[in-house]
């Protein structure tokens, strides 16, 4: 009994407090909606009866119920919860011919009906459905025309702005899926591209070790010179090889930056974003790593907030300190403090670099990121800029010289 108990007011995945928790936010938030229950509270200050008894006994017996089946269309599966929102426009209709303050239940009824899974005009039928039915019953009930009027208007503007941002909402989780899907299948190819590299690198090097080793099996009772001279051949190989999978490893470490511009690429793409950039220097790893991590979360705000069609990618050298230079032509005006930039500047600062933020409402966004870098370590690369594809970037990038 407690277990069914428990599962009745447990959110299910597929509901708006299941969203919520996936979305890194806390199931609370829909509990503030509840705050614009206070007109059921003031309607009697417009009533020639006031807070008389009936509205106390109606108050204290439907507010709980409201709450209910406002608490259980939030956790509901949507495959559900448009009973519950029905339930409170029918909670309502019943209330009205003696309890006016009901009619605030009608307009959370129509407004949370928007939490199932339906498209657009069905929402606009549904709701054109109940307003003409709350019409008729408090136009006979000879309700003041304000009340007849207001409530039906009030519950059409609120519902089509839920509408509205319940719309934005699903949007932006489509948009993250996609993006991780591109993060994903950039990783994937990043593997692969390793697994080809080194098997390229190791498969023909292995084989002649194992054959030189064979040899010198074969030829140890007979010439244990000519075996002892396989032997030291097999080192020798084995050795370069290893000095080969060295270099191989550093370049796949240094190659972060690279590959995070592809990504960005390929992100931006998805947005229907145009992203100019230059092939990235050569920096020391720790920098490399600092700047990749501050270009993807530069990468995903202009996909997510900015609404640009083009962005920039810009490398500039100046006295021993290497200037990273994001730009678009978005909407600008952005938080200084929001939008990960907080977490952008600690990386930076760990760096002991800066990063400062331009960003006119309707201008733009320009995000410049300077650090020190050690001059004998950095080997300058064209910054012009080029519609290559990425994996050309990608090459570009592993075939500058090491210092």
């Amino acid at each position: 009994m407690n277990r069914r108990i428990a599962a009745f007011f447990l959110p299910a995945p597929d509901s708006l407090a299941g969203a919520a928790f996936r979305h890194g936010k806390s199931p609370w938030v829909h509990a503030v909606h509840l705050l614009w229950s206070f007109w059921l509270f003031v309607t009697p200050l417009w009533s020639s009866e006031g807070w008389n008894t009936r509205w106390l006994v109606c108050t204290l017996v439907s507010y709980p119920v409201f709450l209910l089946l406002y608490y259980k269309s939030v956790v509901a599966p949507r495959s559900t919860a448009r009973g519950y929102a029905l339930a409170m426009v029918l909670l309502s209709m019943v209330l009205v011919p003696w309890y006016p303050s009901g009619l605030t239940y009608f307009v959370y009824g129509c407004v949370m009906l928007r939490v199932c899974r339906m498209r657009f005009y069905s929402y606009l039928a549904w709701l054109t459905v109940l307003n003409a039915t709350l019409l008729l019953e408090t136009w006979l009930l000879q309700y003041p025309w304000q009340a007849i009027f207001t409530i039906p208007v009030t519950s059409f503007i609120v519902g089509i702005v839920i509408n509205a941002e319940r719309a934005n909402e699903e949007k932006d989780a489509q948009l993250q899926l996609s993006h991780d899907e591109v993060r994903r299948l950039a990783a994937t190819a990043e593997r692969e591209r390793i697994g080809r590299d080194l098997h390229d690198l190791l498969g023909h090097t292995l084989s002649l070790i194992t054959l030189k080793l064979e040899l010198s099996r074969k030829l140890f009772d007979r010439d244990s010179e000519a075996a002892r001279r396989e032997i030291e051949d097999a080192e020798k190989v084995a050795r370069h090889a290893l000095a080969e999978v060295r270099s191989a490893v550093t370049g796949i470490r240094t190659a972060d930056l690279a590959a995070e511009l592809a990504s960005a690429r390929l992100l931006l793409a998805s947005s229907m974003v145009h992203l100019d950039y230059g092939s990235p220097p050569a920096l020391p790893g720790e920098i490399e790593r600092g700047l990749s991590l501050v270009l993807r979360e530069a990468a995903t705000n202009i996909a997510r907030h900015a609404a640009a069609s083009r962005a920039r990618i810009e490398w500039v050298h100046e006295h021993a300190r290497m200037c990273m230079q994001v730009s678009d032509n978005g909407r600008g005006g952005i938080d200084g403090d929001g939008n990960g930039l907080s977490g952008m500047r600690e990386r930076v600062r760990a760096l002991g670099g800066t990063l400062t933020i331009d960003s006119p409402r309707g201008r733009g966004t320009c995000l410049k990121v300077i650090v020190p870098v050690p001059t004998l370590r950095l080997v300058e690369t064209s910054s012009a800029f080029t519609d290559a594809t990425p994996r050309d970037h990608a090459a570009t990038a592993s075939e500058q010289p090491a210092a």
